[in-house]
Order: C-alpha cells, then structure tokens, then sequence
C-alpha cells in the first residue's frame, strides 16, 4: 500500500442532503481530531456522510469493512516474503495514521473484540499506534482521525462494543430522512419522477413500522434507491418494489404478503 494521499482523496462531491446540524457538528469533531462512532440503521446514509465530509474538509479518506475474520494483522500491517527475504506492508489503520487521513472502521462491530483493541491507543491523548511485530510506535499524523460505523438493532451479548470502546468516541445518531427528503434524495440519486419516489418511501415506512413485529430491519434508503432504477429501467413498479424492497428482507411469507399488499395499494393510484 502506497503513501500517496492523492490516491485516496474523494475526487467528485459525493450527493448528501442533511437532516440536520451533523456537517457543522462532525466539522468541529474533526477541527480537535476527536474520534467519531457514526450509529444507525443498514442504508440509512452513515457511509455517504462521512464520505461527504472527507470531500468537504479535502482529506484523503481509507475506509475498511469489518468482518469476523478481520485480523489485528489486517488493519496494522504485516510482514510478507518476496524474491528478496521478507518486507513489511502496512495495513489501512496503520497507512491512514501515517499519512493523516480520515480512517472510516465500517460496521466496526463485525469486527472481533480482540481486534478493535488495537485502536485504543489511537483515541486517546496518545494517538499512537504500536507495530508490536515491528517494534515501531507510529505517532499519528495531525490530520489523522478514526470514525467507526455500526448499527445498534443488532446489538446482542456477542456483537456489540465494549464499553471501554465506546467510551473513546463520539457520536452521531443516524436514521432514515423523514419523507419528504427520502423522496428527493431518491430523484435525485436516480432522475426517477418525485411522484414515484414519493411512492417508494410510503411503501419503506410501512416496512419500517414492522421493525420488532416480524422484521428484524426495515427497508433502507439504498433498496429504495435500487427499486427506482429498476423502474426507470423499464421494470413495472409492483416487480421492481418487490425484487429490491421487499425480498432482500424477509423469506417470511406472511411478512411478504403484508408488504406485497401494500406494494399494490400505492401503486394502483398511480397514472400508466
């Protein structure tokens, strides 16, 4: 991995709509380089939001998806053997502190416990990073920061954050926009007609509303995006809803019919 900043700089304003005071908040955090837990539902907007803000303060941006098989080796780094004997290669974490990028842990609680302890030293007065196979302590770059991402409805005994991580950051609450912002970051995401996108978000609130009553998560903002470029793909309405609103959610039968049924009920007004 090079330690070229350009390489990682947003290059085009990534489409944000805010739904309130969080650019004026996460640009405070970033001026005294606090580390910042971005939380909320699946789709809902956190990546987009923190892709926006590294476009807007022009700082490189590194993001991980976390996993259960994430390695403290997968985020610091690790030596590799080539032609030569063997070479060190450092990892997104230990790349981003040194070069002073926004390092974005994405769903850091798929990540294993003994993993995220690695970034203790990171937020704190230290902002150090120890390469223990190494033996080198990195002092992170001035412009360095660490957001981390996840979503609190799958919070349980074995996937959440400790509390001595949690404690580190702070933090954001994420949810879907209310209505009439969903319908216009959907026009605008896709050119799909307001009155259609109006539809789409009437039929996600309503799978929302099923959240803890059958549903484990509702329909995000991203499906209702996928479903509107299915439409203007050529795709019928009630096909598009239920290939990319309501399948990808449920295998529940009757959970499906209730939303199949709501599917029609908003788009049997709508004009051919």
């Amino acid at each position: 991995m090079t330690t070229d900043k350009d390489q990682y700089k947003v290059r085009q304003e990534p489409f944000y709509r805010a739904q309130g005071n969080e650019v004026t908040l996460y640009e405070a955090a970033y001026g005294a380089r606090l580390p910042v837990m971005v939380k909320g539902p699946t789709g809902c907007g956190k990546s987009r939001f923190i892709e926006y803000m590294a476009w807007k303060l022009n700082k490189p941006l590194i993001t991980v998806a976390c996993n259960e098989d994430m390695t403290a080796s997968d985020l610091v780094g690790r030596y590799l053997l080539d032609a030569n004997g063997t070479r060190w290669l450092d990892g997104p974490l230990t790349t981003a502190a040194r070069i002073g990028a926004i390092c974005y842990l994405d769903e850091i609680v798929e990540a294993r416990q003994d993993t995220t302890v690695v970034i203790h030293p990171l937020t704190d007065h230290r902002r150090t990073l120890p390469l223990d196979k190494k033996g080198e302590l990195i002092e992170a770059h001035p412009d360095f920061q660490l957001v981390i991402s996840y979503n609190p409805g799958y919070q349980s005994m074995m996937k959440d954050l400790k509390q001595s991580t949690k404690q580190r950051f702070t933090a954001f609450d994420f949810d879907y926009p209310e209505a009439g912002l969903e319908s216009e970051i959907i026009t605008k995401e896709t050119g799909i007609d307001p009155a259609i996108a109006a539809k789409l978000v009437k039929i996600a609130q309503a799978a929302r509303n099923l959240k803890g009553h059958g549903l484990d998560e509702g329909i995000s903002t991203r499906l209702t995006v996928y479903a509107a470029t299915l439409i203007l793909r050529g795709v019928a309405p009630q096909d598009a809803c239920r290939m990319a609103m309501v399948r990808p959610i449920t295998d529940d039968a009757d959970i499906r019919s209730t939303l199949d049924h709501a599917i029609d009920a908003v788009f049997e007004t709508l004009p051919a």
